[in-house]
């Protein structure tokens, strides 16, 4: 009997598994088929809707289920290359009429912003509405709404215009207190990162630098914002200076929004726009179910194609994971792209800060051969950064965004001494036998030889030596000037453009314009394919439900979310380190 209902039982769990799976794969069908045709069904006299109130990545995880029930997650990313596809296409499609903007706090980077601001001014070349409405806006999100023929401001909200600010967490007085010795090694005076385990404040160099590229910042920003307002950069700085804006109607006062006014009200405009009755229904079209066309990602006919390598998140050794650069993972993507006779051009596009420096020498070394076999175009977005960096001098061109953030062309070594900790606090001690001096080196259980101490010190110089030495190769510079300019100093991209680091302004789509014409294709005579694929649809399913992931900490921590990612960071912290300060926070 017993056995009886054991099978009996193994048997309804079996049922219940098999059902939920084809209800998933129901589910998945049905979104696809759906998703497939969204285009071609958007409604005449439509108006496509954008919320950039999400965290913006450099492609979108596509969560299949996003609309649907419980699986619909806040924290899903949006992605760039998917943003700027729908914005080109609903320039010329007849049933789009103009755009809804929402960014009223967009979780982007500076050049993340710019390439979106950028696509939708190229949106109103076709003479349809760009109307913005907000409850309230950082200064991230008035950039964005500023291209807009009208902002509406909710007559209770607010603007943040106060200018900008990098903050910067420091740790020292909390290591202290835990009696954890940090033991740094690192080459450059403005190598930065490992600041926040040794001192409570900023250095004098880092505040330079801090200063110097902030500043660059805000001033590509206001001078963005006063062309699009009909403004004067110097009245921006003033309002700001003098915290002038406190109210909508001083937005109102200083021409910076056109209207003070709730959300009904701009409805009202935008059906008088589209010439509809006041209790008509307007047919409002997401961005994410309006984009859902593959074309430009699919090998097809043509036997011309770009290869667009992109590298988002902290660099390690292995295969990429979540948001991250793997070593393994990128480097296998370049050298399939090198060996593939199909793709005439690379572009490879990064986002990152840095990190492992053995594994930014790993693609550094595909970039260096693919270079050889064809052209390959490095395309920074809101940062490429030390590590960063590494793997992009080696490119025959490099273009960034003015906003981005680059450089930091140095080299440190992070260990942490945590034998007091353990003995005063925990009551653990250690000990040990070796069968050499040195055989317990490197150790965070014990303080190290001044011997091991200066091993390390020659380990990390040796490192900055190839860095600086590469770098300066790949830029065609002298040593002594790259390294005049290297030292761990970190760089915006127009600033990087001025000293040698950067080739030429702009975004992604500059980028494989100047592949294409690198490698003598003509517009229109070429594919893009965007490289590493996407995941597959089950593995985007339970990365969705799973949560663990680094926008979606941000969604759902906001103010906490930047100290849970530090404790992730420190973990991957192993070996000599190519970062630039990774808990930067411009806002």
């Amino acid at each position: 009997m017993r056995q009886f209902l054991k099978y009996v039982l193994a048997t309804i769990v079996g049922l219940l598994l098999f059902s939920f799976v084809g209800f998933l794969l129901l589910v998945g069908i049905g979104a696809a088929f759906s998703l497939s045709d969204s285009k071609s069904n958007v409604s005449a006299n439509s108006v496509l809707k954008i919320d950039l109130n999400e965290p913006v990545e450099e492609r979108s995880s596509e969560n299949p289920f996003s609309n649907i029930g419980p699986f619909n997650q806040k924290g899903d990313a949006m992605g760039l290359v998917e943003i700027k596809r729908g914005l080109k296409a609903a320039k010329d499609d007849d049933n789009i009429k103009g755009i809804y903007l929402k960014a009223e706090s967009p979780m982007a980077g500076w050049a993340s912003l710019e390439e979106i601001r950028n696509a939708l001014i190229d949106f109103k070349q076709s003479k349809k509405f760009v109307y913005a409405y907000a409850e309230g806006m950082t200064e991230k999100g008035y950039y964005l709404a500023s291209i807009a023929d009208k902002i509406y401001l909710n007559p209770a909200g607010d603007l943040e215009w106060n200018g900008l600010n990098a903050e910067l967490s420091f740790f020292k007085g909390t290591l202290d207190k835990l009696e954890i010795k940090p033991e740094i090694f690192k080459v450059g005076d403005f190598k930065s990162a490992v600041e926040p385990f040794i001192r409570n404040d900023m250095s004098g160099p880092n505040r330079l630098q801090v200063t110097s590229f902030l500043n660059s910042i805000n001033n590509h920003m206001l001078v963005g914002i006063a062309q699009s307002r009909n403004l004067r950069v110097d009245s921006l700085n003033r309002y700001a200076d003098n915290l002038t804006i406190q109210k909508p109607e001083d937005a109102l006062r200083t021409k910076m929004i056109t209207n003070v006014g709730y959300e009904d009200e701009l409805q009202s405009l935008i059906r008088k726009e589209l010439k509809l009755d006041e209790k008509k229904k307007i047919n409002y079209v997401s961005l994410s179910k309006y984009d859902k066309s593959e074309k430009d990602d699919m090998e097809g006919s043509s036997s011309n194609r770009i290869a667009v390598i992109i590298a988002s998140g902290d660099i390690h050794s292995g295969k990429s994971e979540g948001n991250s650069i793997g070593s393994e993972t990128i480097a296998a993507e370049i050298r399939k792209a090198r060996l593939d006779d199909k793709v005439k051009a690379i572009v490879l596009r990064v986002n990152s800060g840095g990190g492992s420096a053995l594994a930014s020498d790993v693609m550094y070394r595909e970039v260096e051969l693919a270079k050889k076999a064809k052209p390959v175009i490095g395309s920074m977005s809101d940062y490429a950064a030390s590590g960063g960096y590494y793997m992009l001098m080696g490119c025959n061109k490099i273009v960034a965004q003015p906003n981005t953030i680059t450089g930091s062309i140095g080299v440190f070594s992070l260990l942490f001494n945590t034998e007091t900790f353990f003995k005063d606090k925990l009551g653990i001690t250690y000990d040990r036998v070796k069968t050499n001096p040195n055989a317990d080196f490197p150790a965070a259980t014990h303080e190290m030889t001044p011997y091991q101490k200066q091993v390390m010190q020659r380990a990390t110089e040796r490192v900055y030596a190839q860095f600086t030495g590469k770098a300066a190769a790949g830029r065609k510079l002298p040593i002594d000037s790259l390294r005049a300019i290297a030292g761990g100093r970190v760089w915006t991209g127009s600033q990087g453009k001025a000293i040698g680091l950067v080739d030429q302004l702009g975004g992604l789509d500059e980028a494989i314009k100047l592949a294409a014409q690198s490698a003598k294709l003509k517009d229109g005579d070429y594919k893009l394919k965007y490289q590493p694929f996407k995941k597959p649809f089950f593995e985007q399913l339970m990365s969705s439900l799973s949560g663990d992931d680094e926008t979606r900490i941000q969604a759902q921590l906001g103010e906490l979310a930047p100290y849970v990612k530090y404790l992730k960071k420190l973990k991957t912290m192993e070996g000599i380190q190519m970062r630039m300060p990774f808990e930067m926070d411009i806002r």
